[in-house]
């Protein structure tokens, strides 16, 4: 048996995106118990250049989204990206989940071919859906679901592998 779009696609970025709501509050639990402000790790980065924790999450839940819709041939819905706070964050993941979850199989099983256009970093990307879903749109959602695994981790958070992967 094959795999499908929607078997490759909307289960998985529930899954990593519900792990990392977990993340999250375990994140949030570190901070109220060591008195420290939520905004230290919520602006936490490895590097200047690159993106802090907020922005990492935030980016995570715009790659599940995003190729969700496309996939699906719908709209991408649009957030405002104003989450300043972990409560803020866990309902952009569960907004994100919630969307995610609202796709059938049929809604996205046959996408292999479909031709998908997007901007990024002010260029035109196009591809077929499978070469996006699995080239473009995975890569970039785990690097932003590890990316922002690692910078907790980093704090000091106590989480671990079988928190980003999730019961299996």
């Amino acid at each position: 048996m094959s795999l499908s779009m929607y078997q490759a696609s909307t289960p998985v970025f529930v899954t990593m995106l519900n792990n990392l709501a977990a993340i999250l509050e375990k994140a949030e639990a570190f901070a109220k118990e060591r008195k420290i402000e939520e905004g230290v790790l919520l602006n936490w980065r490895f590097a200047p250049d690159m993106f802090a924790l907020t922005r990492q999450v935030q980016l995570a839940t715009d790659f599940a989204k995003g190729a969700t819709a496309r996939l699906a041939g719908g709209e991408v819905p649009k957030y405002a990206d104003d989450e300043t706070t972990f409560a803020g964050l866990k309902q952009r993941l569960a907004k994100t989940v919630t969307f995610v979850e609202s796709f059938k199989p049929a809604d996205i099983d046959g996408s292999e071919n479909r031709d998908i256009t997007l901007t990024a970093g002010g260029r035109e990307l196009r591809f077929k859906g499978q070469a996006y879903l699995l080239h473009f749109a995975l890569p970039n959602f785990y690097f932003h679901v590890t990316t922002a695994y690692g910078l907790l981790r980093a704090c000091g958070v106590g989480i671990g592998k079988m928190d980003y992967i999730g019961a299996i």
